[in-house]
This record gives C-alpha cells, structure tokens and sequence, in this order.
C-alpha cells in the first residue's frame, strides 16, 4: 500500500472497543465484589485484632476476680481433734460402766 492509496474500511476495530466495553460491563459486578470483600476483610481484620486484645484483657480480668473471690470465700477450719471413724477391734464397749466379765 502506498500512502495515496485508499484506507479500507475495517470495522473489527469498532468491534473490538464494543467487546471491551461489553467484557468491562460483563465484568464489572463481580470484579467490584471481589475488591469489596477485600476491603470489608481488611476492615474486620483492622477491627478485629484491637478487639481480640480488648476481649484478651477482659477475659484475664475475668479470671483474676474470680480467683480472688473463691480465695475470699474459702473456709477455713480451726484445728480440733477429728473423730475419723475408726472401727474398733473386739466387742463393742458397754455403755453402763466399765465392768469386766473375765
């Protein structure tokens, strides 16, 4: 082709800008979701951790009144001597005195 010949016309070109424009309306929707979940990912993860230490702090805090109120509320015997219920070897004793058959 020299340059005083005509151009042909060729309309794949306009063809090929309709099925861009098409691809980028077909793929709009779900590019705009994927990048979306992505941004909501990120700001529950932005949220999260700061809330994951406040619940960490709360649980340990949690546990330390715990721990100190059954510490307070723990019974505490005084010493006395304690009947263990030993059984006893023999004939069982008599009540009415010490009398001593043998």
């Amino acid at each position: 082709m020299t340059a005083s010949s005509p151009r042909r016309f060729r309309p794949w070109g306009t063809l090929g800008a309709g099925a861009a424009a098409a691809c980028a309306v077909c793929c709009a929707g779900p590019l705009l979701a994927v990048l979306g979940g992505m941004g909501l990912t990120s700001a529950v993860g932005a949220l999260w951790m700061p809330a994951l230490a406040i619940l960490t702090v709360a649980a340990g805090l949690g546990v330390l009144v715990v721990r100190h109120r059954r510490r307070r509320a723990s019974c505490r015997a005084e010493a006395a001597p304690a009947d263990l219920g030993m059984p006893t070897l023999g004939p069982p004793p008599e009540t009415s005195g010490s009398q001593d058959t043998r």
